[in-house]
């Protein structure tokens, strides 16, 4: 297995620091709203590299974090006139909802940032004691950037070169760095805000010392992949290692994996543009399991255009997916028992072909979009090949394999079942009682109704089924 690595920039064989198991990092949401569809991308394409480890047999320790305290959150407290752990407890229980809709594993661990805070104050005194940082006068304490001689080796970036993106000046309210490039562990409480005792000042953490803390608790001083958005690399991940190495003398993360930006209509998502979309939103409109179709038919590292033309195209594959998957249901009741013919033993032959396909994508830096490309070209071998008349062991074998590789993908081989209001089930039993006293002409008046309300039945010989037009 191949991971590509931002810090050497090259895919690197996957070696994990212990055998047969993998210890995953993944930044989560700062939880003052609702999560917008580019907080889903890192989501959906992590979760789905667990699944993949899950698959391969690995023990798989999972961390992804919700920042609960933060600039704003504050804010929105305020405006509601609210303390801020309602606002983050709010946005925790929503964030999880989206979550399972879009059929996320959840983490082996969720910690809060306000739960750690002990642990933040224990690292942020090791950094102090070991020179790597400094108190100012107002009880601020900032990382000593000086004090870390590989600092800039993740985003690539040269403190000495001056090198864009690192600050040249120093801000108001940041006097007395020693360097404006230098960044804050704790900083004092303002009016109004959330607040902890330290032995600096009463304040709350800065972002960047949380993960380095958290990460520690749950997975040790060393793991093996960590991943986020790549608009993380700098400085968040920057400072992550800065951190974590200056306190253990240890590589911090083994892999470090970014996943590229997300665009609407071919613009970056942005408030102030008026294309910013939460996936609440998306879930009104489309299953979110359309979603995470769509999220993964890119390559991670590839930006990826979010449209109502791209949902559509998924929206269609996913019905490819679940229409094979529920016509293997229905032909394993009517499959014969008997041996494997010669014509079914080359389609089995087939069907481990594209499996190795699958996983050649997966172990290629989890090529999702090549994975499935290989699922939907066992979809059409199972609808050529499986009919009425096949042995019930190629019936099985078919659903069975894309049942596994659909879970790796996250993707439910199943519809999901939606209900219908009483009118609309009153209607439907109005129409079989009619259809029963073979009364045709009120049942296909029902029938229309019920189409023009988007409602569309077929009746089988396991009786009437419905769907949303």
């Amino acid at each position: 297995m191949k991971i590509f690595d931002t810090m050497t920039k090259y895919k690197e064989d996957f070696v994990p620091l212990e055998p047969g198991k993998v210890r995953m990092y993944v930044c989560g949401p700062t939880v003052y709203n609702f999560i917008h569809i580019g907080n889903a991308r890192p989501m959906i394409f992590f979760d789905t590299v667990r699944r993949y480890f899950l698959y391969k047999g690995y023990d798989v320790n999972y961390v992804s974090n919700f920042t609960d305290v933060d600039d704003k959150i504050i804010k929105a407290a305020v405006e509601e006139g609210v303390d801020p752990s309602v606002i983050s407890e709010r946005y925790i229980k929503e964030c999880k909802k989206d979550m399972e809709g879009m059929n996320i594993m959840p983490a082996t661990t969720h910690p809060l940032a306000t739960q750690e805070i002990p642990g933040m104050l224990e690292m942020i005194q090791q950094l102090i004691d070991g020179g790597h940082a400094y108190v100012a006068k107002d009880g601020t304490v900032y990382y000593r950037v000086q004090s870390f001689r590989d600092y800039g080796k993740l985003s690539h970036k040269n403190l000495d070169d001056n090198m864009s993106g690192l600050r040249t000046l120093k801000v108001t309210g940041e006097e007395d760095k020693e360097d404006p490039n230098d960044f804050v562990l704790w900083k004092p409480k303002k009016e109004g805000e959330p607040y902890w005792e330290s032995p600096w000042c009463d304040g709350r953490p800065g972002w960047h010392i949380e993960c380095s803390v958290m990460s520690k608790k749950y997975l040790g001083e060393q793991i093996d992949i960590h991943g986020g958005g790549e608009d993380l690399v700098f400085p968040h991940h920057e400072n992550e290692i800065a951190q974590s190495e200056a306190v253990s003398g240890k590589k911090f993360a083994k892999y470090w994996m970014h996943n590229a930006f997300l665009n609407i209509d071919n613009v970056k998502m942005s408030k102030s543009l008026g294309n910013f979309k939460t996936v609440r939103q998306i879930s009104e409109q489309y299953d979110l399991q359309i979603l995470r179709l769509f999220m993964l038919s890119a390559h991670y590292r590839s930006p990826l255009n979010f449209s109502a033309e791209m949902m559509e195209s998924a929206k269609a594959s996913l019905e490819r997916i679940l229409t094979c998957m529920e016509r293997l249901k229905d032909l394993a009741g009517k499959a014969q028992e008997r041996e494997l013919n010669a014509a079914e033993e080359e389609t089995l032959k087939s069907l481990e072909t594209l499996v190795q396909k699958f996983e050649s994508s997966m172990e290629d830096d989890f090529n999702t979009a090549d994975a499935l490309s290989a699922v939907f070209e066992m979809v059409k071998l199972a609808n050529v090949s499986v009919t009425e008349e096949s042995a019930k062991e190629l019936v099985s074998r078919m659903d069975e394999t894309l049942r596994k590789l659909l879970d790796v993908l996250g993707i439910l081989p199943e519809r999901k079942k939606e209900t219908l209001d009483a009118e609309v089930e009153a209607l439907i039993a109005e129409r079989q009682a009619a259809r029963k006293a073979r009364n045709f002409a009120r049942a296909d008046e029902i029938r229309n109704q019920l189409t023009e309300m988007g409602i569309l039945l077929e009746d089988t010989r396991e009786g009437v089924k419905w769907k949303r037009a």
